[in-house]
């Protein structure tokens, strides 16, 4: 596919400058870039490779563009603009539409116009399946399930029973949607399992990586509203729910039955604890544990910064310590009031 700057400018909005007839087709990095790709400046700290490039145009801010002597695509936001364009160029390969003569599907399910259905898929009862619904290689979508029209399902994603899916979805290889959420009661030292009878509600347009898995709820649903983007390796327990365009880096998790805000992120490697609540617009940094409510939006971080282990060892045992240096500090603010 080959695309013109002027093209490109009508789509963006952008401002041109050099040759509005320069033909692109494909995007890179300003390292990488070659004769007839795009490329993009949005950190300035990558600034020194933007005058050796050898991108065919460049993506820039109005303030970047003025030092820049080749062509380039004027943005407010170079970094978006990048997004745009590669949606616009996207290669990523698509099932093509039928089902192949492998594929198990119940006699009661619904298969919208231009579906399709991977090799060893399997569909059950009931499933609605909506226009352009792709379902990749070794999927199982479980019985009274929906997936809505142009969502995607790359090979062996597992989703449950009773699990809808809005439109406009993209879930990655290995992920497990509608598993039993860990519901158990103890008797006397036996664990008695509780079943899980709720259901997994997906908004339209989430993106949900590979490997994560998405519990179904206890009683009432687990909810991912829309506009979320989950990352690789992610574990959402029953009756979890998260706000509109919030986003989980890889290997973050939230226990059962905490509510996350909208605009949320959440770093990786983060972990919070069940029965919470998360305000809109929280920022959760990297490696952080979460156990108590946030009520106001803002950066919130926990943990330590690496640092030599002999070291932290020592600061572990000072930590151990604060709590009996505090009492020793108040005894001696008493003493040093009661001399005045």
């Amino acid at each position: 596919m080959k695309v013109t700057l002027k093209e490109l400018s009508q789509l963006l909005g952008a401002t041109i400058k050099g040759d509005a007839t320069l033909e692109i087709t494909s995007v890179a990095t300003l390292e990488d870039a070659t004769q007839g790709q795009l490329s993009f400046l949005a950190n300035s700290k990558y600034r020194a490779q933007l005058e050796a490039t050898q991108a065919s145009a460049v993506l820039l801010s109005e303030k970047e563009a003025s030092c820049y002597h080749g062509n380039a695509l004027i943005v407010s936001d170079p970094y978006v603009g990048f997004a745009r364009v590669a949606q616009l160029l996207d290669t990523t390969p698509k099932e093509t539409p039928g089902i192949h003569p492998s594929a198990q599907i119940d006699t009661s399910a619904i298969l919208g116009d231009g579906a399709a259905i991977g090799a060893n898929a399997v569909i059950g009862a009931n499933v609605i399946l909506g226009e352009n619904v792709q379902i990749g290689p070794g999927c199982v979508v479980g019985e009274s399930s929906i997936i809505g029209s142009n969502s995607r399902l790359w090979a062996n994603v597992s989703v449950y029973h009773n699990v809808h899916i809005g439109h406009d979805c993209i879930v990655h290889s290995g992920t497990v949607i509608g598993s039993d959420g860990f519901g158990y009661a103890n008797e006397r030292g036996n664990w008695v399992k509780i079943p899980q009878t709720g259901g997994v509600r997906i908004g339209n347009h989430v993106e949900i990586g590979a490997c994560t898995s998405i519990d179904r709820g206890a009683l009432s649903h687990t909810e991912i509203h829309d506009g979320v983007i989950i990352d690789n390796q992610v574990q959402i327990a029953h009756n979890v729910v998260i706000g509109q365009h919030s986003a989980m880096a890889g290997g973050s998790i939230i226990a059962g039955s905490s509510t996350i805000g909208k605009y949320c992120i959440i770093g990786g490697g983060s972990a919070i604890a069940g029965h919470l609540s998360i305000a809109d617009g929280v920022h959760i940094s990297g490696g952080t544990n979460v156990t108590s409510v946030i009520r106001e939006k803002g950066v919130y971080s926990s943990a330590t910064i690496a640092m030599e282990n002999k070291l932290w060892r020592r600061n572990t045992v000072r930590f151990r310590q604060l709590d009996e240096l505090f009492s020793r500090v108040k005894i001696l603010e008493k003493s040093a009031k009661g001399s005045e």
